[in-house]
């Protein structure tokens, strides 16, 4: 009796973090949606992959895989690079980029470093 008491006040005492907690898996992706992505609205879509290869041509959006003619919500993916899609709903386009943060720079020559510049050739 007196071992059973001790060893409930020694539980009683422990803080809440010792108690088993729910794990969540660090590698799952922040918009992850387990149920799916069926009620993607096309308006909303976000492109995460292209696959373009000798008879395929799919796009993940929104963790969906459509093929091309495919739908995503009530648009029609109507053309696949390996940057962007083009989404047609009814008359209306729209283009989901890959990476729409990125900016692109015109890229200026680097000319090779010579020896003439204080360095050998090696």
């Amino acid at each position: 009796m007196r071992l059973a008491l001790s060893a409930l006040f020694f539980l009683a005492a422990l803080p809440a973090s010792a108690y088993p907690q729910a794990l969540t898996d660090p590698m799952r992706p922040p918009a992850f949606d387990p149920a799916g992505s069926a009620s993607v609205d096309a308006a909303s879509s976000r492109l995460k992959s292209t696959l373009l290869s000798h008879g395929r041509r799919l796009a993940i959006i929104d963790g969906q895989t459509v093929p091309l003619g495919g739908r995503i919500g009530d648009a029609t993916l109507v053309e696949i690079t390996p940057t962007k899609v083009i989404l047609r709903r009814g008359s209306e386009t729209e283009a989901l980029l890959l990476l729409p943060s990125a900016e692109k720079k015109p890229s200026g020559r680097i000319a090779p470093a010579s020896a003439s510049q204080g360095e050998t050739a090696r």
